[in-house]
């Protein structure tokens, strides 16, 4: 009995240490993302991530409302070296935050992990485009995992009772305006369109009009935001949608309910919310979407929305872990979860392959769309300097001002170009 029980004692002993290495070597990363409502996709994704590393345990903080919530954290934790070992950032803050973190040795340069595996690694995984959203300045600090440019979204029945052929919707926006503003004479409490710039979080909306037109946003330290020409014809849209198209001023969250409810016949949006627009739409219409208007078809570009996992651990250990798991969000697998939760524009080459999206795209042919305009791809840019949130805020103001008919668009644009300009210098 002695010897039994001294025996019993060794492996609980050994169970023991054997328990608590394998808890020392358990790495736990600390991640942060934007958006509330991403948890559906994030949170999956985590799961079959830890199920295939159980030594890597994925811990999310609450999500920043906004990227650019989630980049002024940043921006603070930097100076207080109280930063996520993940974080998710928007491709347009990308550049200024990469900036900031690398002069404080607060962020890895993902070119030697990626290049450790391999060319053929690359290739099969990740385009030359999708790569090159996540470079600044030359180096690889963020691997991009959501992309998107905004797509149209329209109501088949709305659009067919206004005389419009909803197999070819119009590709330029006079033709938009045009049809929209039929949709709006049809029905008393329908508008013929919505164009949330005036309450969207960021300048995506603000850029696409301006980029769409071939116009240049940003110019080294310049920002024309298109030039006189096209800046200003682009607030006068803005103003046109209000006034010739009935658009409702009311936040993109409302706009979005009221395209749902059939109150709104075209609506533009990112395509990350087509699943959800479309389970509730349900049976009440017939919904459709159809690439952005493009007006200059020679040079006209869409700025590449969504946003890349960037490493910012100095931990040898957890730069190990993060880079499994930014290649693990960036593989076919987690992908596929986006896509079919969202409607993002998948960042790796074979999740559209048939084991992955293809029977799901031929399935659902509108969640196709945003793929066809991937041609016209751009990135999205964000100011120089590191005041780009109180920019577009202030930008914002002046935009909602034109479209309630307060400010004359050729004012307002000067007014864009000055207060931008003052804020650059502000910092």
């Amino acid at each position: 009995m002695k010897r039994l029980g001294m025996l019993l004692s060794s492996l609980v002993v050994a169970g023991t240490l054997a328990t608590s290495s394998a808890e020392a070597q358990q790495v736990t990363l600390d991640v942060l993302y934007a958006f509330p409502a991403f948890a559906k996709f994030h949170e999956p994704i985590a799961q079959e991530f830890m199920k295939l590393h159980p030594d890597i345990k994925i811990a999310f903080r609450a999500p920043a409302p906004t990227y650019d919530d989630g980049h002024q954290t940043m921006m603070r934790q930097a100076v207080t070296n109280q930063l996520p070992d993940v974080y998710y950032s928007g491709f347009h803050l990308l550049s200024e935050l990469a900036r900031t973190l690398a002069k404080r040795n607060q962020i890895v340069d993902l070119d030697p992990l990626l290049a450790a595996d391999g060319k053929e690694f690359r290739a099969k995984n990740y385009s030359d485009r999708i790569v090159a959203l996540g470079r600044v300045d030359g180096k690889l600090y963020g691997l991009p995992f959501n992309a998107s440019s905004p797509i149209m979204y329209y109501n088949v029945e709305l659009v067919k009772k206004a005389g419009g052929d909803p197999e070819k919707m119009p590709d330029n926006w006079d033709a938009v305006i045009a049809l929209a503003a039929k949709i709006k004479a049809g029905s008393s409490d329908v508008a013929g369109l919505a164009y949330n710039v005036h309450d969207w979080p960021d300048v995506w909306l603000y850029h696409a009009m301006i980029t769409q037109a071939g116009g240049t946003v940003v110019d080294g330290d310049r920002v024309p935001l298109g030039g006189p020409d096209i800046g200003v014809q682009m607030l006068q849209r803005f103003r046109r949608f209000v006034s010739e198209d009935g658009m409702p001023l009311i936040d993109w969250d409302q706009s979005r309910q009221q395209f749902i409810a059939g109150k709104i016949g075209i609506f533009f949006d990112t395509p990350a919310r087509l699943r959800q627009v479309t389970d509730l739409i349900g049976d009440k219409f017939t919904l459709k979407t159809a690439i952005f208007p493009i007006d200059n078809k020679a040079k006209g570009g869409l700025p590449t929305g969504g946003n890349a996992a960037i490493i910012t651990t100095q931990d040898p250990k957890k730069q190990k872990a993060a880079w499994e798991f930014l290649k693990f969000v960036t593989g076919p697998e987690a992908q596929k979860i986006v896509v079919e939760t969202t409607g993002y524009l998948p960042t790796n080459l074979r999740a559209t392959g048939p084991e992955f999206l293809g029977p799901f795209y031929d399935k659902n042919p509108n969640f196709r769309t945003v793929s066809l305009q991937v041609d016209r791809s751009v990135p999205w840019q964000g100011y120089p300097g590191g005041n780009s949130v109180r920019i577009w805020r202030a930008q914002r103001e002046i935009i909602t001002g034109i479209m309630r008919g307060e400010i004359e668009p050729k004012a307002g644009y000067e007014r864009l170009i000055k207060e931008t300009a003052d804020l650059m210098k502000s910092q």
